[in-house]
């Protein structure tokens, strides 16, 4: 229903396929959220064929029905940190997050981050959209990071993930030889205490499953690849650590060894999802950063193609 090639960073502009309330159309044929249209409601820009409508009033098949996207900006600092950017469109920006970058600014981290950076390159491109993170990776983790550039995207994103309709695929350097060539860990994960920021596994935790699979076996070491069904705090750090093979570099779960990496060796190389209003699917790949290349070199390893 979204009309492909007119769609705009500012603009929704829909083709309505049948008669029926304009409400209906948003809700049940789009997926907009009860809020978005109570601010609809609020704004009074709904315009169908060039004229104002109320979300109450019907529309034909064939009517354009075009919405402004009026939702002011973040208040991060821009600031230009030669971050790499894998795809974008009119409602997404989806991000190369190097080790060591936090993804939102907090009290001890409150700029040079993957929110300052975003900042930085929407204003740069002259738009003004506020930032909405689809996922986020811990600061010593790299690789693949959305932004959804308005609340629809982030909300359509949001229940895909809800659904498991988006495929996300880590590589990660593990401790030990793994036996089994693939498998699913499922393992609740549970955090012990409001100030801890460790996750254990434990029954009185939210079910948590993730699906590996060996790249290749190293000499005392395993590379790996992830695919996480649910997204859980910590998820495969606390998974892998579970079975005996913590990430190596992983200074909360796993083995610290930095004679080999400085930080923990996960990185999220995949993903594959859809995009919001026009539905086509995008499927992104992040290479494997140089500290994690030089990491496997140290084992013993060569790794060329993990997609």
């Amino acid at each position: 229903m979204f009309i492909e090639g007119k769609q705009k960073w500012d603009e929704f502009v829909i083709l309505s396929e049948k008669d029926m309330k304009i409400k209906d159309l948003l809700i049940e044929e789009l997926d907009f959220s009860v809020r978005s249209i109570s601010r609809l409601k609020r704004k009074q820009n709904i315009m169908v064929n060039g004229e104002y409508k109320k979300v109450t009033a019907m529309v034909s098949k064939g009517d354009v029905v075009k919405i402004p996207i009026e939702e002011g900006t973040s208040d991060f600092e821009p600031q230009n940190l030669d971050t790499n950017y894998l795809y974008e469109d009119f409602d997404l920006i989806i991000a190369d997050k190097t080790p060591y970058m936090v993804v939102h600014p907090t009290k001890s981290h409150f700029e040079n981050t993957l929110a300052n950076a975003v900042s930085h390159h929407i204003a740069e491109k002259g738009e003004s959209c506020k930032i909405r993170f689809v996922n986020r990776l811990d600061m010593n983790t790299s690789g693949i990071v959305v932004v959804a550039k308005n609340a629809y995207a982030h909300h359509k994103l949001s229940l895909d993930m809800s659904k498991n309709n988006i495929k996300k695929e880590y590589i990660a350097i593990v401790e030990g030889v793994m036996k089994e060539d693939k498998g699913t860990i499922n393992l609740p994960i549970y955090r012990e205490s409001e100030d801890s920021i460790k996750r254990i596994v434990d029954d009185r935790g939210q079910q948590s499953i993730t699906h590996f699979e060996v790249v290749q076996r190293l000499q005392d070491a395993t590379i790996v690849k992830l695919e996480l069904q649910t997204g859980r705090t910590h998820q495969i750090r606390v998974h892998l650590s579970s079975i005996g093979h913590g990430i190596i570099g992983d200074d909360l779960y796993g083995k610290i060894d930095k004679d080999i990496i400085e930080r923990q060796s996960l990185h999220a190389f995949s993903m594959t999802l859809n995009q919001p209003r026009i539905g086509n699917v995008i499927k992104i790949y992040s290479d494997i950063p140089e500290d994690m290349k030089l990491a496997i070199e140290k084992l013993g390893g060569n790794i060329n193609d993990y997609k």
